[in-house]
């Protein structure tokens, strides 16, 4: 009976332990791609492979993630609170890394991820930023290269943008020029440090690998 709990009491702790890997702390550098990368190897493939499959630059999916949850894999906005003390309504469904709402994340998962797809994970979170903006591109015609007006969709809707609508919204539009900003930054940085991620092992020669 004794060693019956104690093989419960170590699973439990195996399957908490393995679903810490799953949910990393935030980089402590965020201002630096290469530093995030080192922190998280495999956040680097997740992007990589979002942007062979869509287009959008690694720079510019990393630098939404951290405009939008400052790569923390459960945020969500805060909750209103009345009188101070009594918690309400969150002003949205967005959670995750991309901060992506229920509605848009069910399209996503039907049209492009699986019903296993998660917000909390990095893998689902560059694959939905790259199908997003693809999707911008589509419908409002916006270059993959422009995160700026990327981001107005993004925060808008292919509808919001070609209205026009982000133009009346000072936070929207200084949250774009960040945005801007640091995928720029970003991807000065990944020029300087991108080989270390593109062989990951001892035996592997670029252009001949992939992080995984």
């Amino acid at each position: 009976m004794r060693a019956l709990r104690l093989w419960t009491v170590l699973g439990i702790v195996l399957l908490l332990s393995g679903c810490a890997t799953f949910s990393p702390s935030p980089p402590e550098d965020q201002s630096n791609i290469c530093e995030i990368f080192r922190e998280q190897p495999s956040w680097y493939g997740y992007a990589r492979e979002s942007e062979e499959k869509w287009g959008t630059p690694i720079a510019t999916q990393m630098s939404f993630i951290q405009q939008e949850s400052s790569f923390r894999s459960h945020a969500r906005p805060d909750r209103k609170y009345y009188l101070g003390f009594i918690p309400g309504p969150r002003p949205s469904s967005a959670r995750g890394y991309a901060q992506a709402q229920d509605p848009v994340w069910g399209e996503y998962r039907d049209q492009a991820g699986s019903m296993f797809a998660r917000r909390s994970h990095m893998k689902h979170a560059t694959d939905f930023i790259g199908w997003y903006n693809r999707r911008s591109q589509q419908q409002a015609g916006i270059s993959l290269s422009n995160p700026e007006h990327l981001y107005y969709a993004y925060h808008e809707g292919a509808g919001g943008y070609q209205r026009g609508t982000y133009r009346n919204k000072p936070h929207v539009l200084r949250a774009a020029n960040q945005v801007t900003s640091r995928a720029n930054r970003y991807q000065a940085q990944l020029n300087s440090c991108e080989a270390e991620f593109q062989c990951p092992r001892f035996y592997q020669v670029w252009p001949f690998c992939r992080s995984n």
